[in-house]
């Protein structure tokens, strides 16, 4: 079906556009210009918007009475009051429908924005047109036909998109399924069964790839449709890729040294295996080699700031889970560090990221909500601990943390949590630190 055929489907019918977001408005507009009868209904106040009717407010929900639902990510499916009959979706489930060339998407609870940046990369490099969507690059309904049938579409997507989306991508990824959003999501088997809507939609000869080292993503290899290849850094996986500490190896040959890679830290290794499971075929040997020696990393990732009084600052603002701050610590383990933690509480366990923090963090600064959760796990693990030091917000603590820092020593921002308390997203936390850095 092209995407005229998809509008002219719609005409007669009521639609609703549930969330005025950043994936929300190009279908709005789509929708709006193909003369459909369209509803926005948003919790917050919505701007005029030219063509369509709009509600909003606490009751934005309330008399749902349109034919064609469109689900923003944030929103549970099962909030949504439908009238018996109506059909909910959402932009990127559309555009599963609609896109006229392979799909590559990728999942997990971390890493996934790292990888899916490396698998474009990859394709780019080796000459093919790639639209980058999802969590990351722009929507992409509206552009769908612009791409072409020999392009590729690479796809970031979160368990709140997957939640309602069962369409095919030919090449899928889960880089790991570990405790996260466990405020939204009933509990972690809701979780881990949202995220298997990303290859659930496969056929026979598609391509799975998952993490042989972590039990989430490993767990999804007996629901497959279709063949599967792993990456390791624990056990050799001679139809995949793996690590053996040196050097990694692909297919069961040798690819390239660790030295070679230039993002930092193991983690990143393990993004850079996930991407070669998904296309280093596709690609070849020598753009593998070429891209994993010269892609520095995605912003707001282990990011460079800027190095003052010998005080080197990192922005690690993607980390709104433990399980990336302990890959950030780990990555950075050789280095005397003071850690800037805490946001918004999702309601994971701090277990593991209290013993982490004692093993490689020299002062710990922390603010917002999960602050005291987060204080109780680095006290709760054995040994001596860190210096800890409390502010209120978190303009304070990156100052408390300056201050503190020693020459030779780094300053990383890594919270550990959402952002949610303060700031709209990861990004803007991580532009609010590097301003208060540079300020300095």
């Amino acid at each position: 079906m092209t995407l005229s055929e998809y509008l002219t489907s719609l005409k007669g019918k009521k639609i609703a556009v549930l969330g005025y977001g950043i994936s929300n408005r190009p279908l709005v507009k789509l929708l709006a210009e193909a003369g459909l009868d369209v509803t926005v209904r948003d919790k917050g106040t919505l701007p005029e918007i030219p063509g369509v009717r709009s509600v909003s407010g606490e009751g934005y929900l309330d008399a749902l009475t349109e034919d064609v639902v469109f689900r923003t990510p944030g929103l549970r499916p099962d909030r949504i009051p439908l009238k018996e009959g109506a059909v909910l979706t959402s932009e990127m489930e559309a555009f599963f429908a609609l896109c006229p060339c392979p799909i590559l998407a990728v999942t997990g609870s971390d890493g996934k924005t790292t990888t899916t940046t490396l698998i474009s990369e990859l394709l780019k490099a080796s000459g093919k047109k790639v639209w980058l969507g999802g969590n990351i690059g722009h929507p992409l309904l509206s552009e769908v036909e612009s791409i072409a049938a020999e392009d590729a579409a690479v796809l970031e997507l979160s368990s709140f998109q997957l939640m309602t989306i069962h369409g095919r991508a030919s090449t899928a990824v889960v880089t790991n399924v570990r405790p996260n959003h466990l405020d939204w999501h009933t509990g972690l088997e809701e979780y881990a069964e949202a995220k298997k809507h990303v290859f659930l939609g496969q056929q026979p000869g598609d391509l799975l790839v998952l993490n042989a080292d972590d039990p989430g993503s490993l767990a999804c290899r007996e629901a497959a449709p279709g063949r599967v290849r792993l990456f390791s850094r624990r056990t050799p996986q001679p139809d995949g890729a793996w690590f053996d500490g040196e050097t990694v190896y692909y297919l069961g040959k040798p690819l390239m040294k660790r030295s070679e890679i230039r993002l930092p830290g193991l983690h990143n290794v393990e993004n850079l295996m996930a991407a070669l499971c998904a296309v280093g075929e596709q690609v070849g040997e020598e753009v593998c080699r070429k891209v994993a020696s010269e892609f520095a990393g995605v912003e707001h990732r282990l990011e460079p700031v800027r190095t003052l009084n010998g005080v080197e600052f990192i922005n690690d603002s993607i980390a709104s889970s433990p399980s990336r701050t302990v890959a950030g610590l780990r990555a950075l383990m050789d280095r005397s560090l003071v850690l800037i933690a805490g946001g918004y509480d999702k309601h994971i366990p701090y277990d593991e990221l209290g013993a982490v923090i004692k093993e490689n963090v020299r002062v710990l600064v922390l603010c917002g909500a999960t602050a005291p959760k987060i204080k109780a796990a680095v006290c709760a693990a054995p040994g001596p601990g860190p210096e800890i030091l409390e502010e209120g917000d978190f303009a304070a603590a990156v100052r408390t943390a300056a201050k503190a820092a020693r020459p030779g020593e780094i300053v990383l921002l890594s919270p550990a949590s959402a952002s949610f308390d303060l700031f709209k997203n990861f990004e803007e936390r991580g532009e609010r630190f590097k301003e208060l850095v540079r300020s300095l």
